[in-house]
């Protein structure tokens, strides 16, 4: 039986081989921090893309950028719209902005015919992802949101738990993750500073949580939320690369939320940049017919932290059945790359769409407007 069971869950290693363009796919990167870093790893291993274009509002930034990973022929711009301006035929762009900008970035590429690959988070606030997704509509052009995670072969094993039936109907989900001591300061200020953040662990790392479950379930709409943040680490020096950052720190370093969600589901989520804690505790769903537990990683990287393990009753005993973790070394970002290039090619759907993630920016704009009002909120999505 246990054997059985197991098998529904066997995950294939082969993959789809890329669509190939006709010619050169031109691309440009908007905003060279670390992040893009990877963009340009990734689309180089893509012998059907050109990285041709860079923009950066730092004087000398996206000129240090090509040279440090070997870019040639790229020309440089001082702001998105110079290069959107400039850049008549350009396919595509990423927007690896810090997250203040990501909306208007991505507004105005696509207002100007141009496809957007936008890294996490979607945006800071729903308003902002509404006007995002209206302008997507009325260009007709691809947007696709940087939830790498989603391509890891155990994350796709989490939603065939989920959609196999084995948990029933799912009514509680209780996630987070976090870090004991992990402010993402390294990288300079803008991760903690709300005129460039706008939101901290939030956003870093509670909307690739948010994700996953949410993902798992079908994506149902956030009806309410209840939440609360706190920046109690940011304000420590300790806790910080350079102890004069604490007059920087605006931002969250804590955020959790109840979540009312479509179908009478309850979202009970926590998310952490730092804490008196190895683990807020592991992710598990509660379905009518069984418990799904997804183990805690140290610290959230995007993936699982351990076999997952289904609890059920067989012929009425109450079992519990461990599903092995897939043995996969891809390279996630990798395929959030060329996905959205062969989305490019095709005209295809976008590989991870807004109008899913406009649902967990709603959530965390939910917790945010709950925080500050100190009560709960409805959440309101308008038409698109």
């Amino acid at each position: 039986m246990a054997d059985s069971i197991l098998d529904a869950y066997k995950v294939s290693h082969s993959q789809d081989d890329a669509v190939k363009a006709d010619r050169k796919i031109k691309v440009g990167i908007i905003g060279t921090g670390w992040i893009a870093d990877a963009h340009a790893d990734s689309y180089k291993k893509c012998d059907d893309v050109e990285i041709v274009a860079l923009a950066d509002l730092v004087p000398g930034k996206a000129e240090a950028f090509a040279k440090k990973n070997g870019l040639e022929n790229v020309r440089f711009y001082p702001s998105d719209k110079a290069l959107i301006d400039a850049e008549k035929d350009i396919d595509a762009v990423s927007v690896c902005t810090y997250n203040r900008q990501h909306a208007p970035c991505t507004i105005y590429a696509l207002e100007h015919g141009v496809n957007v690959l936008l890294e996490k988070p979607m945006c800071v606030t729903l308003d902002e992802a509404v006007e995002i997704c209206r302008a997507e509509k009325k260009s007709g052009k691809i947007l696709s949101i940087g939830f790498q995670p989603r391509f890891d072969e155990n994350m796709k094993l989490v939603k065939k738990v989920v959609d196999s039936g084995v948990l029933g109907k799912v009514y509680y989900i209780q996630t987070g993750g976090g870090r004991r001591h992990g402010i993402p300061t390294p990288f300079g200020t803008s991760f903690i500073r709300d005129d460039t953040a706008g939101i901290g662990a939030l956003a870093d790392i509670g909307c690739y949580s948010i994700d996953m479950v949410m993902n798992a379930i079908g994506y149902p709409k956030p009806l309410t939320v209840t939440g609360y943040t706190s920046g109690y680490f940011g304000k420590k020096p300790d806790y910080l690369e350079k102890p004069e950052y604490v007059n920087e720190f605006s931002v969250d370093d804590f955020g959790a939320g109840f979540i009312r969600l479509e179908g009478d589901v309850i979202l009970d989520f926590r998310i952490s940049w730092a804490m008196h804690m190895d683990s807020p505790g592991d992710t598990i769903l509660l379905g009518t017919e069984g418990g799904l537990r997804i183990p805690a990683t140290d610290c959230w990287n995007g993936s699982i932290g351990g076999p997952l393990v289904v609890y059920h009753n067989v012929a009425g005993i109450p079992v519990e059945t461990v599903i092995p973790e897939v043995d996969y070394h891809g390279n996630n970002f990798d395929r959030k790359i060329r996905s959205f290039i062969d989305a490019v090619i095709t005209g295809g759907k976008a590989p991870i769409p807004s109008s899913q993630i406009i649902y967990n920016q709603a959530i965390i704009d939910g917790i945010v407007r709950s925080n500050k009002l100190g009560e709960e909120v409805k959440i309101e999505i308008p038409e698109i």
